[in-house]
């Protein structure tokens, strides 16, 4: 879920050294965030377009890798060179820069429509996105023990790619869970919230593996509007904001992985 990683980036640093919920329905043609369809009566055989639909998850599948390899390639050098390292550590400043370029990016593509849809700009506002938040993902792992940092990354790969392929092959429809799922993150943010005055390792333990749960399973939900066979389905003019569901979903499994495995060696 695109709307929902902010509140945890803003508070991962300093404890080192997926913000507004995204609505259910809309008319897609709104200027304004993307809309999820009733898809309720909707034959599995007989989708839209299956060419169409194929054609949208191949190119949302392709977008996320793109992204994903750009943030792996930050987070391997900020985490195996000394000198991107210390500067980053150094220079802390440059975190909150890449944050208020994410946030803006995130906002205007979550919440412009026509903007979102307009070739060429939507894809450069969603590599600012991604590069910024590449920047701030890598500057995080920068604080972390090495061995720590390669231990997410295998972790949040098998994570991931489980839940996807389970996602693709059940028939439990995960997309009527949407709404249970948003009030629970609206408590994990205050649950962060929270944590930032009661300094405990074991209650930062706790809030970690909630938060990997819950994007966990915002991951299964975004995949499966993204198929266009359940109940919710995402339009397939909408790729940008599918793909970037599916980034912000996965990179903040990664972040609260991290910091489970990183509290836990302390």
């Amino acid at each position: 879920m695109a709307l929902g990683g902010g509140a945890w980036l803003w508070g991962a640093l300093p404890r080192c050294a997926p913000l507004p919920a995204a609505p259910l329905h809309s008319t897609y043609h709104e200027d304004g965030p993307p809309s999820y369809y009733d898809n309720q009566d909707f034959p599995s055989a007989h989708w839209n377009d299956k060419s169409v639909r194929q054609a949208f998850i191949r190119k949302v599948f392709l977008v996320l890798t793109l992204q994903l390899t750009v943030t792996f390639a930050f987070v391997t050098i900020f985490t195996f060179v000394k000198g991107v390292r210390g500067f980053v550590q150094r220079n802390v400043w440059t975190y909150y820069v890449s944050y208020a370029v994410f946030f803006i990016s995130l906002i205007v593509l979550s919440c412009c429509g026509d903007f979102r849809r307009k070739h060429p700009w939507n894809l450069v506002s969603l590599s600012i996105l991604t590069v910024s938040l590449s920047y701030m993902v890598g500057m995080i792992a920068s604080f972390y023990d090495t061995e720590a940092v390669i231990m997410a990354v295998g972790i949040t790969v098998v994570v991931c790619f489980t839940v996807v392929i389970f996602s693709l092959q059940t028939k439990y429809d995960f997309t009527s869970c949407r709404g249970v799922l948003i009030i629970c993150l609206v408590v994990l943010i205050l649950f962060s919230i929270l944590c930032i005055f009661i300094r405990n390792r074991i209650v930062d333990i706790v809030y970690a593996s909630l938060g990997a749960l819950l994007f966990t399973c915002f991951l299964a939900v975004d995949t499966q509007l993204i198929l266009g066979n359940k109940q919710l389905a995402l339009s397939p003019e909408e790729y940008i904001f599918a793909a970037l569901n599916l980034y912000t979903d996965i990179i903040n499994i990664f972040l609260y992985i991290l910091a489970i495995i990183g509290r836990a060696k302390e």
